[in-house]
């Protein structure tokens, strides 16, 4: 196990977290990214962009969603 301190954005809020070193190994084989902190921030965004979508999906398929081209364009750059 891997332990880190983490900073949460501005407010200076530290966490010790225990990473499993065999995920943490193969998220970085499979990334472009240069250090640990890259390697974590893509994958909370890449996280946070699977699940939009599968809120989104789930609008979708529920009939829920009646979105203009400009609104989904809006929404998708929400995401950047």
């Amino acid at each position: 196990m891997l332990h880190y301190c983490v900073h949460m954005g501005d407010t200076q809020m530290r966490a010790t977290i225990a990473i499993d070193d065999a995920l943490f190994e193969e998220a970085f084989s499979l990334s472009n990214v240069k250090t640990k902190k890259e390697l974590i921030n893509l994958s909370l965004q890449e996280f946070i962009r699977k699940k939009r979508l599968e809120h989104l999906a789930g609008m979708y398929s529920s009939g829920a969603v009646a979105m203009t081209c400009e609104e989904l364009e809006e929404y998708r750059t929400d995401d950047k």
